[in-house]
């Protein structure tokens, strides 16, 4: 995922108590395994192949823990436009699939595929990378001991969110023209507003259906306690300066959301915001850093 400002973690639930907790930040054995597959990703260049990954037994069994357990939190919780796309999107059940798998299915629906990332991914490179049709993902599993959360993104969160959204090309004409945008701005500020937006909307959005919030986000697609609980976090209407005034949870649930009518309005809603941004914009939002 792009770059983020640091927030204060909040409470991944009741029971698991605070992210900074997790296992995955401190099992020695998982560490090793997280960084040697993040490591592959150094000096890779966008739109070169990803190595293949050998997966473990445990790792192919946390997968489909994950698969049965959100497969079902989707069809209850998620829009209409996410449960097309997803018939559509390679999510196996009983594997994890390699990127060159997902690329594969991508590039026939949308002309999408996934380059590889070891982590957090500059902004610059990760959201102008869209305009190009490459979402940079990872390869690495959560810890096993916790498979229905994970603080950071993972192979879960990128294929079940970010892979279901590109199967669609409603979704991947959004990701296109975020990437657009931000191929043609090179201040940090700015773009770390269009990363806000882009937090707020492919991460974390939701669409109203029948008068009840429906995920659309990405992160919410990829987290069986987020989606599921929908009905716990401040849900207003999609306004870009609320989106730009609104702090957010980088490790843990969101306490506010963000809600379009459909994927239509969500497109144009960005659209107004985004042409006209320019290098200068960050001070028009009083969002420039001081020198």
């Amino acid at each position: 995922m792009g770059e983020t400002r640091g927030r204060t973690p909040v409470a991944a639930d009741g029971r698991l108590g605070m992210p900074a907790e997790h296992p995955g930040l401190s099992d020695p054995h998982y560490l090793r395994r997280r960084r040697a597959l993040a490591a592959m990703a150094r000096g890779h260049r966008v739109g070169d192949p990803a190595p293949l990954v050998d997966y473990s037994a445990s790792e192919e069994r946390t997968w489909r823990i994950i698969h049965r357990a959100l497969w079902a939190a989707q069809d209850e919780h998620a829009c209409r436009a996410v449960l097309d796309a997803r018939a559509r999107a390679p999510v196996p059940a009983d594997h994890i699939p390699q990127h060159a798998e997902v690329g594969a299915e991508l590039r026939r629906t949308t002309g999408f595929e996934f380059t590889l990332a070891g982590g957090v991914v500059a902004n610059k490179r990760f959201l102008g990378s869209m305009a190009d049709g490459y979402f940079h993902a990872v390869q690495f599993v959560r810890h096993p001991a916790v498979p229905l959360f994970t603080p950071e993104p993972d192979v879960v969160h990128d294929v079940f969110g970010h892979g279901i959204h590109l199967s669609c090309p409603a979704f991947a004409d959004i990701y296109r023209l975020i990437g657009g945008v931000a191929r043609r701005i090179d201040d940090p500020d700015v773009l770390q507003m269009i990363s806000d937006v882009y937090w707020f909307t492919l991460e974390y959005g939701v669409l109203e259906e029948d008068g009840v919030p429906k995920a659309y986000g990405a992160a919410l697609l990829s987290s069986y306690g987020e989606i599921r609980g929908l009905g716990r976090p401040s849900v207003r209407a999609l306004d870009i300066e609320a989106v730009l005034a609104t702090r957010y949870e980088i490790s843990g649930y969101q306490p506010v959301l963000f809600s379009a009518r459909c994927l239509h309005e969500v497109a144009d809603t960005l659209n107004g915001f985004l042409e006209k941004l320019d290098d200068g914009s960050a001070a028009r939002f009083g969002r420039a850093r001081p020198a």
